[in-house]
C-alpha cells in the first residue's frame, strides 16, 4: 500500500503484507501501527473502490460511472455522485502516473525475487525513496509527462465507526454536490 502527493512521490509506503491480503486490512494494519499512516488535520485520500468510506478515506461511488473514457465525447455526468467520479479518477491517475514511473524505473522488483522476504521488503522501500529523488533532483525518462499520460484502464461492527463512515459518506456526498453545483466553473 502506498500514499502520493500530487508531485508523484511517496509520501507513506508499506510493503511487507502479501499481495493477495486485503485493502481494508493492509490499512487497518497500517493506521494502527506506530510509524504508520496519519491523515494530516483536515485532510483527506482519495482511495480506489476496495477501500470502504471511512474517515479521512473516501472512495468513488460504486455503481457510478467513474473513468475518463466512460465520459468522454459529450458524454458528460448526470448527476453530483458521476461527477465526483470523474474528479476522482482524474485525480487517481496521479497516483497510476506514480506507479507506472516507479515500475518502469525498477523493472527488477518485478522479477523471480532471489532474496529472502525481509530484503524483499527494503528493496520496494529503497526503491520509492529512490523515485522520490530522482523526482526531486532532475527529469527522468521513466516518469511521463502529465499532458502525455495515457492511464491503464482499470486497474466494522462498532456503531461509532459505523457513524464515523456514515458522516464521511455525508462528506463525500456534501463534495460531490458542491462539484455538481459548481460544475460549470472548472473544466473537469
Amino acid at each position: 500500500m502506498a500514499t502520493v502527493d500530487f508531485d508523484l512521490k511517496f509520501t507513506y509506503v508499506l510493503a511487507d503484507w502479501e499481495g493477495s491480503a486485503h485493502d481494508a486490512l493492509i490499512l487497518a494494519n497500517s493506521l494502527e501501527r506506530e510509524d504508520g499512516l496519519k491523515v494530516p488535520t483536515g485532510k483527506f485520500f482519495l482511495v480506489d473502490a476496495g477501500y470502504a468510506v471511512r474517515p479521512g478515506f473516501l472512495p468513488p461511488y460504486h455503481g457510478m460511472r467513474y473513468h475518463l473514457k466512460e465520459n468522454g465525447r459529450g458524454n458528460h455526468p448526470q448527476n453530483a455522485k458521476e461527477l465526483f467520479n470523474l474528479r476522482h479518477s482524474s485525480l487517481r491517475t496521479m497516483v497510476e502516473r506514480a506507479f507506472a514511473a516507479y515500475k518502469n524505473h525498477w523493472k527488477f522488483v518485478y522479477n523471480k525475487p532471489f532474496h529472502g522476504y525481509k530484503t524483499q521488503v527494503k528493496v520496494v522501500l529503497a526503491c520509492a525513496i529512490l523515485h522520490n529523488w530522482v523526482l526531486q533532483y532532475g527529469e527522468d525518462e521513466y516518469f511521463p509527462p502529465e499532458e502525455t499520460w495515457d492511464p491503464e484502464p482499470n486497474d466494522e461492527d462498532h456503531n461509532d465507526i459505523v457513524h464515523d463512515n456514515i458522516s464521511w459518506a455525508h462528506k463525500r456526498d456534501k463534495f460531490a454536490n458542491q462539484m455538481w453545483a459548481n460544475r460549470g466553473l472548472a473544466n473537469i
